[in-house]
């Protein structure tokens, strides 16, 4: 499996000029702030990287740059999920080509495909590559189109680099099936970041969270202690993050998100591509009220 695949992943933000285009120096200067915040991979191009908003060829960009701000110090594992399966073949191949440890795959979105015709996407998507994949399952954000836990169980079982699942269904229940029901070695992450205590309690590895933006040391301070066996310490961190997560609603995400980097001196400029608008002055002292309720102001 090359490095170990576990931990705490941000979902790292894709920073954007005023006029729109990728800021590679701002990218740079948010992943080194990860890593030093002792993150123990990274995410680029998923869901709180805006990968709806971007080209095949900035997503192949972003991937490079990961790969060498990471530099070996932790992994890599870039999101490749499209539509077709064509197209999530050449992502991953691209992911592979410059150094990427993983990759993790969204489910198709817009159309709706059967469970059989999600077996063979991930089956052709695993082929062309030798690194792990993992499926990511948020049928909240993909039109309710979702792995079940049989689909994931069966593909663990017969595809060797098939290796685990970021599961974002927000359904704790949902996520220790999936442990329960795959092979030893099957890696679960959680992707819903009021539940990252709960669930590597119960058998998961790690957690891809988009809040760890915004409060990487907190998140990374939930696994230490459940790994440390201090439960009441991550018990309290877990508390201390979850308000958090309100900033997903302040605004389109990761609007919020990207504000509340900037209130804390981590992005220069939170804008996101259109059609999400700047946030309005009420929604800013949403975010600032957000962020001292936590204790980061």
């Amino acid at each position: 499996m090359g490095k170990e695949i576990r931990g705490i992943i941000p979902a790292v933000v894709t920073p954007f000029t005023q006029d729109e285009r990728v800021d590679e120096g701002a990218f740079r200067k948010v992943l080194q702030i990860m890593i030093d915040q002792g993150v123990h991979g990274l995410f680029p191009v998923g869901t709180g990287g805006e990968f709806f908003a971007l080209t095949r060829e900035e997503k192949e960009r972003l991937m490079a740059l990961a790969v060498e701000a990471a530099a070996g110090r932790v992994f890599v594992m870039p999101n490749v999920g499209a539509i077709t399966t064509a197209e999530s073949v050449a992502l991953a191949r691209h992911a592979e080509a410059v150094g990427s440890d993983a990759v993790s795959v969204v489910t198709p979105f817009f159309l709706k495909p059967s469970q059989e015709e999600l077996l063979e996407h991930y089956r052709a998507i695993c082929a062309a590559v030798k690194i792990p994949v993992l499926a990511y399952n948020i049928p909240e954000r993909t039109g309710g189109v979702a792995l079940s836990v049989a689909t994931v169980s069966r593909l663990a079982r017969e595809v060797p680099n098939f290796a685990g699942i970021k599961d974002s269904t927000g359904d704790l229940a949902n996520a220790a099936e999936l442990v329960q029901a795959c092979p030893p070695g099957f890696r679960v992450f959680m992707g819903r970041d009021t539940l990252i205590y709960g669930a590597l309690l119960h058998g998961c590895v790690g957690a891809v969270a988009a809040t760890a933006n915004v409060a990487p040391s907190l998140a990374v301070g939930i696994y230490g202690a459940v790994e440390a066996g201090d439960l009441s310490k991550a018990r309290e961190l877990q508390a201390r993050l979850a308000p958090v997560r309100k900033l997903f609603g302040v605004g389109s995400h990761p609007a919020g998100i990207k504000e509340a980097m900037v209130q804390l001196g981590m992005l220069d400029g939170g804008r996101c591509r259109r059609p999400t608008l700047p946030l309005t002055p009420a929604q800013t002292d949403e975010v600032r009220k957000i962020l001292r309720e936590v204790g980061l102001l």
